[in-house]
């Protein structure tokens, strides 16, 4: 008898498939034309998977959806695709992104030292755009102080807070370019009103008159925002954007050198085979506010830059396990236990409750099942039960005493997962692991301390990311 409730069938009536980056060939499941069932023989699992190519097209639609928006409304100013280095430090991520000419931007001091790196190999010169952001300790601001003094040309320190431009004033040599962050508030149903990151934007303007106007030493180039949860066709986007776009056009009537709108990172992924986002209705929407606010106040149109990292790398990516076995705990519940963890592999997944798509790589032509996916560690987070478009998840059913087991796919997980979970040592932004001090007891009743391990190095973390 036919089997009629088949996984195949399953996602065939829910989604358009196949679709771009997946289909099916002799029953096994293929990522970008890649042959899963073949890397898992070779290497066996769990097994990371990196696509290179997907990074430089990521790169290019961007480049393509900005510039045919710009022309098709006649904008002037011009579109910057920067990559925000947090999303992925490694070397053949950094590599691939210079290779397509994009920009960098920076989030920490260790950041600075992979650009020094970079410069060195011949892959970044002293002309390319680096921009600078996050709070900065001295350590940060010290070396992108360095960069400048150097003669990296196109270096932009994005002032978060008012202090911080007294560090470059006291140790930067000639001038310098300079951006502004604005503080955006945030969602009405987050936990906090406005975002710990950037000046209020009811001081932008005063603080720019007092610091920066009739400074010799900075020339302000860029106003630059971000909206946490990400662009997208909300009423709450939008009006944090215009407000932006409101308060260039109050600082460009003061500032000749003033030349960039910096609209930050957030542009979605996909994350399940259902994903629907209109990226070309979004960039041209974008495009036209800018456009229209400057005409209504009768000012150049600005460059328009943006950091797109998860959407750069993110769907570069795939992270395939092994089933190890199957536990029927109760009537209603079916585990399958993969041979390794979320929480070290995937941390977003119980971190932050993040939904990568999941597809079985064989067995789609058997019945499918409502199951919970295990990890391989004790905590009780440490499992997968739901998807982005469905509070459940369905894989193909097997018998246990199938010789082949059943291999699971986690795809588009390019953006932080390795630092988040630690990967050889490196951390998110790289942030350094702090000293470690213990301290004891000695035979005599007094206490004691001593150094356990140093502060990570940058040496160290540049190491693990290929930039020996």
């Amino acid at each position: 008898m036919a089997v009629t409730n088949r996984y195949f069938d399953l996602i065939d009536q829910t989604f358009y498939f196949p679709q771009e980056g997946f289909d099916l060939e002799d029953g096994y499941l293929l990522f970008n034309g890649i042959p899963l069932k073949y890397l898992i023989e070779k290497y066996g699992t769990p097994l990371k998977i990196t696509y290179l190519p997907i990074i430089g097209m990521q790169i290019k639609k961007a480049r393509n959806m900005f510039t045919r928006a710009m022309k098709s409304i006649g904008y002037r100013g011009k579109y910057h695709y920067c990559y925000c280095t947090k999303s992925s430090h490694f070397s053949y991520v950094l590599n691939e992104v210079l290779r397509h000419d994009a920009q960098i931007e920076t989030s920490s001091s260790f950041d600075i030292d992979l650009i020094r790196r970079l410069h060195a190999k011949g892959k970044l010169g002293k002309d390319k755009v680096i921009v600078c952001n996050g709070f900065k300790n001295e350590e940060y601001l010290a070396k992108i102080v360095g960069l400048i003094n150097d003669g990296f040309e196109n270096v932009i320190p994005v002032c978060d807070n008012m202090k911080e431009i007294d560090y470059y004033e006291e140790h930067i040599e000639g001038s310098c370019n300079l951006g502004l962050r604005v503080a955006t508030e945030e969602e009405p149903n987050f936990e906090f009103y406005t975002s710990r990151l950037g000046i209020r934007n009811a001081d932008i303007v005063s603080f720019f008159r007092e610091r920066i106007k009739d400074n010799p030493k900075f020339k302000l180039k860029m106003l630059h925002f971000f909206v946490d949860t990400g662009i997208k066709d909300s009423l709450y986007y939008w009006g944090e954007l215009n407000k932006v776009i409101k308060l260039y056009c109050e600082l460009k009537r003061h500032s000749e050198c003033l030349s960039a709108i910096n609209i930050g990172g957030g542009m979605p992924i996909r994350n399940s085979l259902g994903f629907e986002f209109d990226y070309k209705y979004m960039v041209k929407e974008i495009v036209s506010n800018i456009a229209n606010a400057c005409e209504e106040e009768e000012i150049p149109e600005p460059d328009i830059y943006t950091e797109f990292g998860k959407y750069t790398v993110g769907e570069s990516a795939a992270t395939i396990f092994s089933v190890l076995g199957q536990k029927k705990q109760n009537d209603a519940e079916m585990w399958y236990m993969i041979d390794n963890s979320f929480m070290t592999t995937l941390p977003d997944t119980w971190g932050i409750d993040e939904r990568f798509i999941l597809l079985p790589i064989n067995k789609w032509y058997n019945e499918y099942r409502r199951v919970n996916i295990g990890g391989l560690s004790c905590d009780n987070s440490d499992y997968y039960n739901s998807e982005a478009h469905e509070s459940q998840v369905y894989l193909p059913a097997y018998p246990a005493t199938d010789e082949e087991p059943l291999y699971l796919g986690f795809f588009h997980t390019g953006a932080y997962q390795d630092a988040i979970s630690g990967y050889g040592g490196i951390k998110h932004c790289l942030i350094p692991s702090p000293k470690h001090i213990i301290v004891y007891k000695n035979a005599q009743g007094n206490l004691v301390d001593e150094l356990y391990q140093p502060q990570q190095s940058a040496e160290s973390m540049l190491r693990i990311l290929g930039y020996e």
